[in-house]
């Protein structure tokens, strides 16, 4: 800030707001002062409400300032789940659009915080039912941020802010640019507009560093290979990446640098990288995750935590600054997954099975437990289970992952309590739980078959899925018809689409809803939002709404 105190921190295209380096600093000074004012200091933990925005940048700056720790809370989440958040962290200020914080006159606190002290606290989901909070350091950001050689800022470098504020990602989006004396750009979302206008406003705010989710990058990848070409640097991450789509998007225009960066959020974002090239994925089928990032140490151990030589599959574990204190009042899931060595190591324990290549990198095989990611969110799949149980409206139920990338969706296979149907429990679930962790396709069940164990057959229950018989649609279609159907057919990766199937219904989600958006125009010449697919009825529906679409696009 002292060497360049009226370079842009902030920009927001959208609105036309610039926040420089001074008045960041002036304002996230005054918001530390109301906090203060407010009984908020040392370790207090204060939730943020703010959407991506200036405001946002501030609110986490001035929360820092005031020596507390900052609980960003997700806008898509259910009331009931972020009350249960706010009670257990114990927040008594929300900063946020509509809550005001006032101050008196007169200068900023001076809080001394070390490197132990609480950064920020991100809420995952658990297997016991209930989301759990990970506290995150200051010496885990300073680990991340600083020294960086997986995703390089400099100075006056315009970075994208383009996560959901509870995402870690945006740890390097905001702290990482702000480190380097950058700027952080207020983006939308590849969700939010049809691909080639969001390439167009990627491209025009000469945006040099872009962090997306793995299952993003699948889409856009499909639709334009050639999106990323004028960054440079590109970090994907959340999920399995898969090599196809990195080798189409290498030979479509690559953006300078593309990395495939891993990390759950335990370890503040990224624990490793793999720089993707032609050359680094010569002989491979898959993409590794990689090399330790700075100031990182991976260890790849046997049920009793002793280090396997390379090639042998064992747990990874994390260790270095980069590890988290814990989780929020659970002292013993913390004990469970942060261990301490014999030479005094603190390791988090990732339950990803993991081996080392010949090269040295990493590659992730599996997973230990039912722990799954989807669309860049990591879900246990218990928390389902237990939720829908509670609800009183059902006698079993089991939920899955079914497919990878943008298809991939979860399925429920349900046994009712008497006198309920799957429609009630998927509602109640929407009071409970965010939208991703609802399944988009219900299977009801009359009978539970279990396996010899005696516990219930799972791969049976996937079997379930293929055994719907197509309906027969009763109305002619045309050729725009036609051809839309073929295009949902194709992106859901469905054998049959008829006039009267929701998209949702058949697995669809926003991912797939851009792709789909996508090829309508590259194949019509029609305008379409991915809104308009995800909030049609039917297919039926969809394509009546076509010409009206095409009017409102002349217009």
């Amino acid at each position: 800030m002292d060497e360049r105190p009226d370079a842009a921190a902030v920009s927001d295209p959208a609105t036309g707001v610039t926040v420089s380096y001074r008045e960041l600093w002036e304002r996230s000074g005054l918001l530390a002062r109301g906090l203060a004012a407010q009984g908020v200091g040392h370790g207090d933990i204060v939730a943020v409400s703010h959407n991506r925005s200036p405001e946002l940048v501030v609110a986490m700056l001035g929360i820092v300032r005031a020596g507390a720790a900052y609980l960003p809370l997700d806008a898509h989440a259910p009331p009931d789940r972020i009350a249960a958040m706010l009670a257990e962290a114990e927040v008594s200020v929300v900063v946020g659009p509509e809550d005001e914080v006032t101050a008196d006159d007169g200068p900023p606190p001076i809080v001394s915080v070390g490197g132990d002290d609480p950064c920020f606290v991100l809420y995952t989901s658990g297997s016991t039912g209930t989301p759990k909070g990970v506290i995150t350091p200051h010496r885990a950001v300073i680990r991340l941020v600083t020294r960086s050689h997986h995703c390089v800022v400099a100075p006056g470098d315009r970075v994208a802010s383009v996560s959901n504020p509870a995402f870690d990602a945006t740890t390097v989006e905001v702290w990482g640019a702000l480190a380097a004396g950058g700027t952080v750009v207020i983006m939308p979302s590849v969700l939010d507009l049809p691909i080639d206008d969001w390439v167009c406003l990627v491209r025009r705010e000469r945006i040099d560093t872009l962090l997306i989710t793995t299952s993003l990058f699948h889409t856009v990848a499909a639709e334009r290979p050639d999106a990323f070409s004028s960054l440079a640097t590109l970090v994907v991450g959340g999920e399995h990446l898969g090599i196809g789509a990195v080798r189409r998007v290498l030979a479509a225009g690559p953006p300078r640098r593309l990395v495939n960066g891993y990390g759950p959020t335990e370890t503040a974002t990224h624990a490793s990288y793999f720089d993707c090239t032609e050359s680094s994925l010569t002989g491979l089928d898959r993409v590794p995750v990689g090399f330790p990032v700075q100031d990182t140490t991976l260890f790849i151990v046997d049920e009793d935590l002793r280090p396997l030589p390379p090639g042998r599959t064992g747990e990874l574990c994390v260790g270095g600054p980069g590890v988290a204190l814990g989780y929020l009042n659970r002292p013993d899931l913390t004990a469970e997954r942060f261990v301490t060595m014999p030479d005094g190591a603190r390791l988090y324990r990732t339950g990803d099975l993991a081996r080392q290549l010949p090269s040295g990198a990493i590659d992730l095989v599996g997973r230990r437990d039912r722990q799954v990611k989807l669309r860049g969110y990591r879900i246990e799949l218990e928390e389902i289970e237990r939720t829908a149980m509670a609800t009183n409206l059902c006698t079993a139920v089991f939920v899955e992952k079914v497919g990878e990338g943008p298809t991939a969706y979860l399925a429920g296979f349900v046994l009712p309590a008497a006198g309920h149907g799957i429609d009630t429990l998927s509602a109640k679930l929407a009071e409970r739980l965010p939208g991703y962790m609802i399944p988009a396709r219900w299977v009801l069940l009359d009978e539970l078959r279990t396996g010899p164990t005696g516990k219930a057959d799972r791969s049976h229950l996937l079997t379930l899925l293929d055994q719907s018989t197509p309906r027969v649609a009763s109305v002619r279609t045309g050729p725009i018809d036609e051809a839309v159907q073929g295009i949902w057919q194709d992106v859901l990766d469905v054998p049959h689409v008829v006039p009267d199937d929701n998209f949702l219904d058949l697995g669809g989600n926003s991912l797939t809803a851009v792709q789909v958006a996508a090829r309508i125009r590259q194949r019509l010449d029609i305008a379409v939002e991915p809104a308009e697919i995800l909030l049609a009825d039917s297919l039926a529906e969809f394509t009546r709404r076509l010409p009206e679409l095409i009017t409102k696009g002349d217009a």
